[in-house]
């Protein structure tokens, strides 16, 4: 199953909310509310959707549009100029790169590290995992199965022990060993605020210090099925943290997959990858055609 099949079958429900809406007949004032109304309870949130809705009102007047493939289109390149806010590949150029994965606990932070570690495993990449959530209890053994399925290396410490530390450790064990990406696990606490910024602004300086110039990530992980709740979280870690990036998760069978346009939007943070299912090739590269073909 191709990338557009997976989307648009891990979108069905969040696609069958809004596609009835096109079942018009006249292209009205109650089209454009019940458009609008549908794109909210699919978590777009309101900023977006009124705006897009509007954006609608004007093509169509403007283009004179009247059959609803017409209208479809033309939402779709709507939002998914709503997705354009940044590059959807991971910049990794440099040996070894980083990449810091962040997100609070549950969204499947350590699974898609695992994934991601396949996939650049397959990809022919030499990949060293980083268990720097020395905070949770197995977080680390969690981490060291991915890394058997996976079928690459692996650096941690013991639970409580500085996560910098065992950052410094894993790139000292990546510039001996020639690995080419470094893909590190933190702490998934947002409780303080504080304590987070400390922690991982801890993490950054040795990165910049031990690797000067290096290409670095920073990847929010989010579930796409908390809707705006992710939305909320987004905002605080990008605030905490800076971000590079965003992988949305669990988006099969959500009918609340719009979050992805709601988030790129207002963070003007780009997605770049998103999760439909739990099979290693099931975190997939995003691309925001497709996803708004599976969409609408």
């Amino acid at each position: 199953m191709g990338f557009f099949d997976k989307i648009k079958s891990g979108l069905a429900k969040t696609r069958d909310s809004l596609s009835s809406v096109f079942s018009f007949s006249n292209i009205d004032d109650d089209f454009y509310e019940e458009l609008e109304e549908s794109m909210i309870l699919a978590d777009l949130g309101a900023g977006v959707s009124v705006d897009a809705v509007e954006q609608l009102r004007d093509r169509v007047h403007s283009a004179h549009l009247k059959q609803p493939d017409e209208v479809r289109a033309a939402l779709r390149e709507i939002l998914a100029g709503k997705l354009d806010v940044g590059s959807s590949a991971l910049h990794l150029t440099t040996k070894p790169s980083v990449v810091l994965v962040i997100g609070v606990n549950g969204v499947g932070k350590t699974t898609t590290i695992g994934k991601l570690a396949g996939q650049f495993h397959r990809d022919g990449k030499k990949v060293l995992l980083c268990a720097a959530d020395t905070f949770r209890a197995a977080a680390a053994d969690q981490l060291e199965i991915w890394a058997g399925r996976a079928g690459v290396d692996l650096i941690r410490q013991g639970e409580g022990a500085d996560p910098a530390s065992v950052v410094f450790d894993a790139i000292t064990a990546a510039k001996a060993r020639g690995s080419e990406i470094i893909l590190c696990d933190t702490a998934g606490r947002l409780h303080n605020k504080q304590n987070l910024m400390n922690e991982l602004g801890k993490i950054s300086r040795i990165i910049d210090r031990e690797l000067p110039g290096c290409d670095k990530e920073v990847i929010l992980v989010l579930d796409g099925t908390t809707g705006q709740n992710g939305l909320i979280q987004a905002r605080e870690f990008k605030q905490a943290a800076g971000l590079t990036g965003i992988i949305l998760t669990k988006l099969d069978g959500t009918a609340k997959g719009g979050i992805v346009i709601a988030v790129a939007d207002e963070l003007k943070v780009p997605v770049k990858y998103i999760g439909v299912g739990e099979q290693m090739d099931d975190l997939m590269a995003f691309d925001a055609k497709s996803f708004t073909e599976a969409l609408i």
